[in-house]
């Protein structure tokens, strides 16, 4: 067994680590012993508790020979959206987002690789490695499932809870007042329905349709809006409509208001 530590801060969220450093209201958690270990900083003040836990000692990672290329993630986001009937395409805009594609990314927050899950959530997904491209994506598109079966294929309100967490969406009864986050749900909903509309343009008349009549018949609450509804990975064969706009297109109004 080892001795590992666990940070709990204030929004609920947990980070596993091995040591710590003090800094200028600032905590320095080194996620393992080695001297080039990476690290998180935390506002010591968002710290509410710390936890001493064992864990089973990991066999040694394998060494990785190359860096994963486009094609190798390609092909581990179309095996991973098969399996959890995802849009890989959707997959993708989600990936974009949150790491533009760095196996290797860790926010400031302590999420970690392709997907950007927190060392919590990883362990509840059976995640072993985050910085592994395959376990990462496939811990994430499992999680992305997950929510878009909790909210019924509602991609806005999945996607704000990947952001901001499911509690969040609850709280507030869809997404969450946060700018950080109504800014993620529009960035990703719009690369998806470029993606789309790229690869079938034949959809953008469809699309503008689509947009014009939801203008037409908009009431005041935007909760009435139709609901984003993701393909499953079997249907993208044949052509997919996009998003409705307006879920990006309210998602991003609210992330620029002061």
């Amino acid at each position: 067994m080892v001795v590992m530590y666990e940070a709990v801060l204030r929004n609920g969220f947990s980070i596993r680590y091995d040591h710590r450093d003090a800094l200028q209201g600032t905590t320095r958690l080194f996620f393992n012993s080695a001297p080039s270990s990476g690290f998180v900083d935390v506002p010591t003040a968002e710290i509410t508790n710390v936890q001493r836990i064992e864990v089973p000692a990991a066999a040694p990672a394998p060494v990785a020979t190359s860096a994963p290329t486009a094609a190798n993630v390609g092909e581990i986001v179309s095996s991973a959206g098969t399996r959890h009937q995802i849009d890989p395409d959707f997959l993708n805009s989600v990936i974009r987002a949150e790491s533009n594609f760095n196996p290797g990314a860790v926010s400031h927050k302590g999420a970690q690789g392709l997907m950007q899950l927190m060392p919590g959530t990883a362990n509840k997904l059976g995640v072993k490695n985050a910085f592994e491209p395959a376990d990462n994506i496939d811990g994430g598109a499992r999680y992305l499932r997950e929510l878009l079966d909790l909210y019924n294929g509602d991609a806005a309100k999945a996607l704000a809870a990947y952001n901001a967490g499911p509690h969040r969406v609850q709280q507030y009864g869809g997404v969450p007042p946060y700018r950080e986050t109504h800014s993620y749900v529009a960035k990703v909903i719009r690369d998806y329905n470029r993606t789309k509309l790229a690869q079938h343009p034949e959809l953008k008349a469809a699309a503008k349709s689509t947009s014009k009549t939801q203008r037409s018949s908009k009431k005041t609450s935007t909760v009435s809006a139709a609901k984003a509804k993701v393909p499953a990975a079997e249907q993208t064969a044949t052509a997919q409509p996009p998003i409705p706009s307006d879920k990006a297109d309210n998602a991003a109004k609210a992330a620029i208001q002061p």
